[in-house]
């Protein structure tokens, strides 16, 4: 038989497709029986999806729940409507300053996370491939910069921000963000970097190529899906950011989303719940569609990243 197989190429490839199907069939038998299917599938995927839509679900019902229903929840029920309103949403985008905060805040974003991204670019590409001494120390130092808290900073930050006259501004938090987005932007960077071929560098190298064509003409063309992560992941950061915005920004024209809708719409004891969770639902739709339109190269990139 294997004398047969070692001869006759054909019967060597349907020996191996017949093994390889065996070993499938042997290793999702689990799932054939339906009440395994549901216990070990069907049921996490729904307790899954329940917790992360649920959220989404009460901030949609309450944004067009009638201030009623929001007060009686003993005769409405908590989870339905009845006679829903867009009365909220009417209120938050033409009675309040809510499209100049959505404006401020996918300004900061971009812009901090443009900055950012370029030199996490630089310096990721140089930790990684200019091989000078203390490279891989350089390298899990800026990672352990990521860890310092933002608690920790925001005083001393603002200090130097009082002093150029940069507070109450939005250039303020274009130029603080890139502290917490470089490091973690810098290690996801390098991580991708290190996935790259070197060959193809030492090629361009004999053919003349300087360290600036091969960055910009090899190797960011090749890490496209990493800096579509970092990109993900440095405007997410920038746009749910709190802290800073809340030390940073004073005037109500000035504050961004998370700030706003939270000091604007919360007067003490009294919470406006129908616009504040408007505001948060469509605060939080920019970052649904840029999700869906690049998870497949934010995933892609992550493991990537995980596996240097």
């Amino acid at each position: 038989m294997t004398e047969t197989t070692a001869t006759d190429p054909r019967l060597a490839v349907k020996v191996a497709a017949t093994v390889a199907q065996s070993d499938d069939s042997e290793g999702m038998s689990y799932l054939e029986s339906l009440p395994r299917r549901l216990v070990t599938l069907y049921l996490p995927l729904l307790i899954i999806l329940v917790v992360l839509l649920f959220p989404f679900y009460w901030m949609a019902l309450t944004s067009i729940k009638p201030d009623e229903q929001l007060i009686d929840m003993e005769t409405y029920n908590p989870f339905w409507v009845v006679k829903p309103t867009l009365k909220h949403i009417q209120k938050l985008l033409f009675e309040t300053q809510y499209p100049r905060w959505l404006w401020n805040t996918m300004y900061v974003a971009a812009a901090s996370t443009v900055l950012s991204i370029g030199a996490s670019v630089l310096a990721a590409y140089a930790i990684v491939r200019l091989r000078f001494r203390g490279a891989d120390t350089v390298g899990g130092a800026i990672f352990l910069a990521y860890l310092v808290p933002p608690s920790i900073l925001f005083i001393p930050l603002a200090s130097v921000i009082q002093a150029y006259g940069l507070f109450d501004s939005p250039l303020s938090l274009i130029l603080v963000y890139p502290t917490l987005l470089i490091p973690f932007s810098t290690w996801l960077l390098m991580g991708y970097f290190k996935t790259i071929p070197f060959e193809l560098e030492e090629c361009a190298l004999i053919d003349g190529a300087s360290r600036w064509q091969i960055l910009v003409k090899i190797i960011i063309p090749l890490a496209v899906p990493g800096l579509i992560s970092a990109f993900i992941f440095c405007f997410t950061l920038c746009w749910n950011e709190f802290i800073y915005a809340l030390t940073f920004l004073q005037s109500t024209p000035n504050k961004t989303v998370p700030v706003a809708i939270v000091n604007e719409f919360v007067d003490g004891d009294i919470y406006k719940w129908g616009s504040l969770m408007a505001g948060a639902l469509v605060g939080s739709l920019p970052l649904v569609i840029l999700y869906a339109f690049f998870v497949e190269h934010y995933v892609s990139a992550m493991t990537g990243a995980v596996k240097e």
